[in-house]
């Protein structure tokens, strides 16, 4: 072999080297990208999210003076605990106005009741004044007729026989007029005390409130209240946290929740704890964008229109978290990553 062709073999060789080298770097670079993009279809992440957690506001339901406040900031309480209270004088007097105008209704329509049973006692007496008076007049006739008596005397047993009639008859009238005005009065004396029962049972409600409870297990937070405030009705005075059962909103983007679904597996990780992972599930999906539920909504008609990519606020629910050192707080940073399920196969149809 000469030495001419011997430079073209080394020649050759090595071109055919230098093309399956690039060959396979095309190679690695095209299998990475498809990679990649089959990674983001069956991965679905983002960086906007946050922790979120049911915040109960605390406000009275009456006005009064504050009393006592038995909770600081970030105290931990438990459902049914004292957080604050009010003044029960005034609602205490008003409970015992309400019960004393109740007992005042009640006495007035049991004395009307109490009057119709006493004109029935009298029609019974009088009753048996008018049989007794007729069996002394009719022994007096007989009598009279045998000659035992005189005239007279069987004339004053015939008058005492008609005043016990008149008095029956009166006694009867009398217990006639009691009992229309015991009927008169039973409707508009039911209704007045149905009205006082009512008002005492208000009252009751009121001196209640005068203690006001954390509603559930959480965290005291947002303390605006003190010992001495005036506060109304309705006035925030502080927020119960309840961090046992918080949440995530990731807000996505619209092009990343083509294959998202309610159900589907998520992990996530917290800034707050690296190193650690935390699981959970997909929940639901917003009916709409975050920009179309803000307070001013883009208006796209209007003739200045540019196209941005909107995200949709997706609700993940949370496994259980397990280690109580690492709660997961409202507003902490979270990184979330949804797995579809999407296979390379499914991803390439798509």
């Amino acid at each position: 072999m000469t030495e001419n062709q011997d430079k073209r073999k080394n020649t050759g060789g090595r071109k055919f080297r230098v093309r399956l080298i690039v060959a396979l770097v095309f190679a690695g670079i095209a299998v990475s990208g498809v990679m990649l993009w089959y990674g983001s279809k069956a991965h679905v992440t983002t960086d906007s999210a946050f922790v979120e957690s049911p915040v109960h506001q605390i406000s009275p339901r009456i006005s009064g003076y504050v009393q006592q406040v038995l909770v600081e900031d970030n105290q931990r309480v438990r459902r049914g605990e004292l957080l604050v209270r009010l003044d029960p004088v005034d609602y205490a007097v008003r409970v015992e106005r309400a019960a004393a105008l109740l007992a005042q209704a009640e006495d007035e329509t049991g004395g009307l009741q109490a009057g119709v049973a006493q004109a029935k006692a009298a029609v019974a007496q009088a009753r048996a004044r008018v049989e007794q008076s007729q069996l002394d007049l009719t022994r007096g006739e007989a009598l009279f007729d045998r000659q035992v008596i005189p005239k007279e005397q069987l004339d004053r047993l015939r008058t005492a026989h008609r005043v016990s009639r008149a008095a029956l008859k009166e006694s009867r009238e009398a217990l006639r007029r009691a009992r229309a005005l015991a009927g008169r009065s039973t409707e508009g004396g039911d209704a007045r005390i149905a009205q006082r029962r009512a008002e005492l049972k208000a009252a009751r409600l009121e001196l209640s409130y005068t203690r006001i409870v954390a509603p559930v297990d959480g965290y005291v937070t947002r303390k605006h209240v003190e010992v001495g405030n005036n506060v109304r009705a309705g006035q925030p005075l502080l927020a119960v946290v309840e961090l046992e059962h918080p949440w995530i909103v990731a807000n996505y983007k619209e092009g990343q929740l083509t294959d998202m679904r309610p159900g589907q597996p998520v992990e996530f990780t917290v800034d707050a704890y690296p190193g650690k992972t935390f699981s959970g599930r997909v929940d639901s999906i917003m009916a709409g964008t975050g920009a179309a539920f803000s307070l001013l909504p883009p208006e796209n008609a209007t003739g200045n229109y540019v196209k941005v990519v909107q995200r949709v606020p997706v609700k993940i629910v949370i496994d259980d978290q397990g280690d109580p050192a690492k709660l997961l707080r409202i507003g902490m940073s979270v990184e979330p990553t949804v797995h579809t399920g999407l296979s390379l196969w499914q991803a390439l149809v798509n």
